[in-house]
């Protein structure tokens, strides 16, 4: 109340049920005061300078009377439709020009009268003139009436707006699902492509192993067959040895015996012996033998020629052998 200092004590404003508010030059309502009071059923707040009225005036639900005539309200609050009880209600000579959608909840309204106020063309025509208690009473009723075809567009538009707005919602799970599945089919795709590219890395691996170890026995039976030819050229060329052991054996042996004849032949010749018994065919031997190769001249040379060129080669042959 202390903005509202000409109402200095609400009790003695109060009579009976009643409070008279009235000329008091009030800019609001005392709502916290009013709901002290429940048993105030009947408010005056006319002749004031009221432009609005709180949202918490809907809770004074206790109110059946309420005169608000002959101020500046513009506007109602959305929640007039809270006060059930109301049965009467004067908002003549304000600045309304239309009504809140709730106004259709005043189902106990009796009486109304809005003469006087800037209203919108359809309204006005529902609300008529209120010259007296039935045309007020007829007012009542008809505004009660639109105002209810007011909620009931209202409740359709809303259901209307419902109904989209579930079926936008509808939409976007739909898309939402959509994106989802696409989303989870990628991933699984994106699972599928990289276990493949694993399978054939692996693959190429083990082909690589595979290779590797093909390649490995290839060098090792390689080196086997090279090792077995080896052998083979050893053997080939190590098998000649005894050959020509044999033969330079038999070379040495012819060598020696030829020496040891050559030996025996001078001793028959140039020594004592050559009187000997054993010795006479020696000597005549070797006189025949050189009777022949004097005349046989050419044919020994060329001989001792060949068996020079022999025992080179042959000598050549035993260095090469060590080596």
């Amino acid at each position: 109340m202390s903005k509202n200092s000409k109402v200095l004590n609400l009790k003695d404003k109060i009579n009976g049920n009643e409070v008279d508010l009235s000329l008091c030059n009030l800019t609001e309502v005392p709502v916290k005061e009013l709901a002290l009071f429940p048993k105030a059923t009947a408010v005056d707040l006319s002749c004031n300078n009221i432009s609005s009225l709180p949202p918490e005036f809907c809770n004074l639900t206790h109110l059946v009377k309420v005169d608000l005539s002959k101020n500046q309200l513009a506007c109602l609050p959305d929640d007039l439709g809270n006060l059930v009880n109301l049965q009467h209600l004067d908002l003549y000579n304000n600045k309304l020009t239309v009504l809140p959608v709730s106004f259709s909840q005043l189902r106990s309204l009796k009486w109304l009268d809005l003469k006087d106020n800037p209203l919108e063309p359809i309204l006005a025509k529902a609300a008529g003139d209120c010259l007296d208690e039935k045309q007020c009473k007829q007012c009542a009723t008809k505004v009660l009436q639109h105002m209810r075809t007011i909620q009931d567009e209202v409740d359709r538009a809303r259901e209307k707006r419902l109904l989209r707005e579930k079926e936008l919602e509808r939409k976007r799970e739909a898309k939402q699902r959509e994106r989802e599945a696409r989303e989870k089919e990628a991933r699984k795709r994106e699972k599928a492509e990289e276990k493949e590219k694993r399978r054939k890395e692996y693959k190429a691996q083990m082909a690589a192993l595979a290779a590797q170890e093909q390649q490995k026995k290839k060098t090792e039976e390689k080196k086997k067959k090279n090792g077995q030819t080896a052998d083979k050229k050893v053997v080939v060329q190590s098998a000649p040895k005894p050959r020509r052991s044999l033969i330079g054996l038999m070379f040495k042996l012819l060598l020696l015996l030829l020496l040891g004849l050559a030996g025996a032949a001078a001793a028959c010749r140039l020594t004592d012996l050559q009187k000997e018994a054993l010795c006479v065919p020696v000597n005549v031997a070797m006189d025949d033998s050189l009777t022949w190769a004097r005349e046989k001249e050419v044919v020994v040379r060329q001989l001792l020629q060949n068996l020079s060129s022999a025992v080179k080669e042959f000598l050549e042959s035993t260095q090469t052998s060590k080596n």
